[in-house]
This record gives C-alpha cells, sequence and structure tokens, in this order.
C-alpha cells in the first residue's frame, strides 16, 4: 500500500495526455481583444473633433458580434467612464488620459497619439477586468454598437 506521500507525488506527475492542435493553437475559451486605432480629426475651427476607432475581437457570448468596428470620440469614452462607475460598486474604473485645455494642442499628432494609446489602455483594463468582460451591457454597448447611447445606462 502507497504511503501517503507517495499518493501525494503521484498526484503531481505530469499527465500522460498529449493536447492537440487545437488545444495548443486554437482559439481561447474566452477572449476578448479590444484596439483603439486609426485617429481621425474632423471640421473645421471650433467644431473640430478627432474620433478613434475601436476594433472589438470575442467569442464572449454575451457580445453580438464575433468582430465589430465603431467610432468613438473622447468625450464618448468620458461619458462611458460615468457609466461605469454609476453601475459598479465593486470594481474600480481608471481614468481617462487628460483633456487638453487648448485647442493648438489637442489636435497636435503626438496628443493624438499619446491619447490614443491611454484610451486603448483604458479599455484594456475594463476589458480585462472579468466582472464587466461577462456582466456589463454598457461595455458591449459602447464597442459594439454603432451610436452610444449613455442616457440607456443611466
Amino acid at each position: 500500500m502507497p504511503s501517503p506521500f507517495q499518493s501525494f507525488q503521484s498526484n503531481l506527475s505530469p499527465s500522460k495526455h498529449t493536447q492537440s492542435f487545437q488545444e495548443l493553437y486554437g482559439e481561447p475559451e474566452n477572449f476578448l481583444e479590444i484596439e483603439v486605432i486609426n485617429p481621425i480629426t474632423h471640421g473645421s475651427g471650433s467644431s473640430m473633433y478627432t474620433d478613434y476607432e475601436i476594433v472589438c475581437r470575442t467569442n464572449i457570448p454575451m457580445f453580438k458580434f464575433k468582430e465589430s468596428r465603431v467610432r468613438r470620440k473622447y468625450s464618448d469614452f468620458d461619458s462611458f467612464r460615468k457609466v461605469l462607475e454609476s453601475q459598479t460598486n465593486n470594481v474600480v474604473i481608471p481614468k481617462l488620459p487628460e483633456k487638453s485645455f487648448f485647442n493648438y494642442h489637442r489636435f497636435n499628432d503626438d496628443f493624438i497619439e499619446e491619447r490614443r494609446q491611454g484610451l486603448q489602455q483604458f479599455l484594456k483594463v475594463i476589458a480585462g477586468h472579468p466582472l464587466l468582460q461577462t456582466g456589463s451591457k454598457a461595455l458591449t454597448s459602447f464597442v459594439q454598437d454603432e451610436h452610444w447611447n449613455k442616457s440607456k445606462f443611466l
């Protein structure tokens, strides 16, 4: 009869199961990838604004589409953040990149790129949180619906 130590040790030995090609290289069980890309500045004078393309790829059933692309302005991100804060008590919502209070600076290529990176980091943190990833209708709407409507969530 094996000793308790030998039983314990045999449970630690590697399994004889070899992983299939699909297990090694296939799609993970649940994944959510979000990128913020392709900033475009529109308009002129006081009506200028920059929007950003959000590319979402997922196989989480809560999301309507496996792949989607939408465009959002900074003010949309700000509204989305406020919605998340109002809906969640147990999740710390990260800050957005800082606003620019100088119009000439807001449309500078370096500032736009820095903001794009900050917005992407913001969404990656949000999308990486298990409670938000599988339970936030605001998140699914923000990254997939053509028109973001914050009033639906407030």
